[in-house]
């Protein structure tokens, strides 16, 4: 059975950080890109980073860049995404999330997120 469990959200005063992290099981983590997306209330989802294989390649949407910072350990089959400089729109659920495309199937697994509240 796969499971993406997420922890470490809650609420941090602007300027504070959070690290979230994502446990996965149930498939082979290493093969698999690990995602970070966001939704806040009344938007759409956001992919906020991403992560491949051992960790060589990343990216991040450009409201991020030089803020937050994903990585994986493929030994705990866990992803991590450190937030530092929080800003008040940084407020939103955070899911994680595993895709892979494999022989013309993608598969796609999802968490069911953490909550990160940015306020005074």
């Amino acid at each position: 059975q796969v499971r993406l469990v997420e922890s470490g959200g809650g609420l941090v005063q602007p300027g504070g950080s959070l690290r979230l992290s994502c446990a996965a099981s149930g498939f082979t983590f290493s093969l698999y890109v690990m995602k970070w997306y966001r939704q806040a209330p009344g938007k759409e989802r956001e992919l906020v980073a991403a992560i491949i294989g051992v960790g060589d390649t990343t990216n991040y949407t450009d409201s991020v860049k030089g803020r937050f910072t994903i990585s994986r350990d493929n030994a705990k089959n866990t992803v991590y995404l450190q937030m530092n400089s929080l800003k008040p729109e940084d407020t939103a659920v955070y899911y994680c999330n595993a895709w892979r495309t494999f022989a013309g199937n993608n598969y796609n697994y999802w968490g069911q997120g953490t909550q990160v509240t940015v306020s005074s």
